[in-house]
């Protein structure tokens, strides 16, 4: 009898083809393969298969993002620039087909959901997503990977009412700007507060806009804040849920709140990260059916990010069995 794996990981081994420049620069591809490493020799060894993301239709793209940035990002990659708007945006030849493979690893996840109910889902994918906004790229971020699957899981599933929960240490800018002002869609974000941490955006007062007015959940945290200040938070976001009811749930899963991460002034430790996962789970089962997909973000720290992803999948494991 075939046992079934427990988690499905989206990747490709072209993600690494998204050259940054080496350097200084943090969003280096070594990030996924420390990833891997540690997921093929800890204890999910043989709970895993890996599935390939195919690139996302124009039309997926253009469910946030402008044609002009579409157009403006291709032209300059081709024209051989170095990076875009900023030296965080660096992009090479390849960088517009691998952002778009990235984009389309979450469709691939939305799949799998659907198809195959209660399945774990993770994308193990780069370039990152959340900092995107409609025409711009932002903090190493060209399209909205989260954005793009919630459209996604709309319109192809009719799952209308979509929430993005995202524990990246930085606010996801571009997630709220796709969202504040939508009544049927909703972000939750726990980021350092943005007096101290880039990119400035998401403050506790921010909460929608119009239709959209309290579906979003700003939970900006004091640098220094670990597990404990985490941990109150938690009742908080359930009740923005209970409140909300999703359909589906995407989580924007950054790992560079840890604590040795510089790139942030938060502590989180590895195994608030399983706690982590225990709770989106716990979320999951209780108001959407057990639709959950995770999508890489952040994490910078290459001694740490394979083992704090490691222990937010066992988290969801530990949860969903």
């Amino acid at each position: 009898m075939e046992i079934k794996p427990d988690i499905t990981i989206i990747t490709d081994s072209s993600f690494s083809h998204h050259d940054t420049g080496g350097g200084e620069h943090p969003e280096v591809p070594e990030r996924l393969k420390v990833i891997t490493d540690r997921l093929n020799q800890g204890s999910l060894v043989g709970r895993i298969r890996y599935l390939p993301p195919r690139p996302a239709l124009r039309s997926q793209l253009l469910a946030f993002h402008t044609e002009g940035w579409l157009f403006r990002f291709e032209e300059a990659v081709l024209s051989g620039r170095t990076y875009i708007d900023h030296p965080d945006n660096q992009v090479c030849y390849e960088s517009y087909d691998i952002a778009t493979l990235s984009a389309g690893s979450g469709l691939v996840g939305v799949d799998v959901v659907e198809q195959q109910p209660g399945s774990v889902v993770f994308c193990q994918t780069r370039p990152p997503g959340h900092h995107a906004e409609p025409n711009m790229p932002f903090g190493f971020c060209f399209f909205n990977n989260c954005v793009i699957a919630a459209r996604y899981w709309q319109q192809q599933y009719n799952r209308q009412r979509v929430c993005v929960f995202d524990f990246d240490a930085h606010h996801g800018n571009g997630i709220q700007t796709a969202f504040e002002e939508e009544a049927g869609t909703a972000y939750i974000s726990i980021h350092e507060h943005p007096s101290f941490s880039y990119p400035g955006t998401g403050w506790a007062e921010d909460r929608g806009l119009g239709a959209g007015k309290d579906t979003i959940l700003n939970l900006p945290l004091p640098p220094g804040a670990g597990a404990d200040q985490v941990l109150r938070l938690l009742p908080r976001i359930r009740k923005f849920l209970e409140e909300f009811k999703p359909d589906a749930l995407v989580i924007a899963a950054g790992f560079d709140a840890h604590r040795q991460d510089d790139m942030s002034g938060l502590a989180f430790t590895v195994d608030l990260y399983r706690q982590l996962g225990n709770f989106v789970m716990e979320l999951a089962r209780d108001y959407t059916e057990g639709r959950l997909l995770s999508i890489l973000e952040g994490g910078y720290y290459l001694e740490k990010l394979g083992v704090c992803v490691e222990a937010y999948l066992t988290g969801i494991l530990e949860t969903n069995e």
